[in-house]
């Protein structure tokens, strides 16, 4: 592994353990084998250090719910395959999930909140879009959109938190669960 891809790993293990402002640079320099000039040849700080675990991680995270958002007449399918798509993500990537929850929650106007949230707010305005589309098929969510938008997420949110805890495995039943009492929540 080459020092950029260490340092990365060890910050977003120790960002996720003890949150952004439980780590010192010196800290990651030295569990990364590397120096603290190293660390700030690549990212200049510990501010760009973030910024880069967000950009890489959240692309990825980006990528595959903008595939899993396309709306095609049937929103249960589209929702099922968003669940499915934030499933696997957090099952392969449960550290950064962890660590970018964490910072959501964390107090608004920490840097650590204020970095994180453009990632959420582009999830959320992803799934809007999801629920306009769909609206013209459904005109009961019409004006609801942002409000259905969120709720999903946080309902997703709630169970990879759960999972990320060790309480619950993610599995393909669980998402077709909570589609099924989502859907129901809607259309009453």
């Amino acid at each position: 592994m080459d020092n950029r891809a260490a340092i990365l790993l060890v910050a977003l293990e120790l960002f996720a353990a003890r949150g952004y402002d439980g780590v010192g640079v010196q800290e990651i320099a030295t569990r990364a084998g590397v120096t603290k000039p190293t660390l700030y040849h690549y990212f200049d700080s510990k501010n760009g250090l973030l910024k880069a675990i967000l950009t890489e991680y959240g692309t990825r995270l980006s990528n595959v719910l903008s595939e899993a958002a396309s709306y095609q007449g049937d929103l249960s399918l589209a929702l099922a395959r968003l669940g499915k798509a934030y499933f696997q993500f957090a099952n392969t990537n449960g550290i950064f999930y962890r660590m970018q929850l964490a910072m959501y929650f964390a107090p608004p106007e920490s840097e650590a909140n204020r970095m994180v949230r453009s990632l959420n707010e582009d999830q959320l305005q992803m799934i809007e879009e999801l629920f306009i589309r769909a609206a013209r098929h459904h005109s009961n969510l019409e004006g609801r959109h942002l409000q259905l938008a969120a709720a999903f997420i946080g309902n997703i949110n709630t169970y990879i938190g759960f999972a990320l805890n060790g309480y619950i495995k993610l599995e393909a039943e669980l998402i077709s669960q909570i589609v099924r009492q989502f859907m129901y929540g809607i259309y009453l």
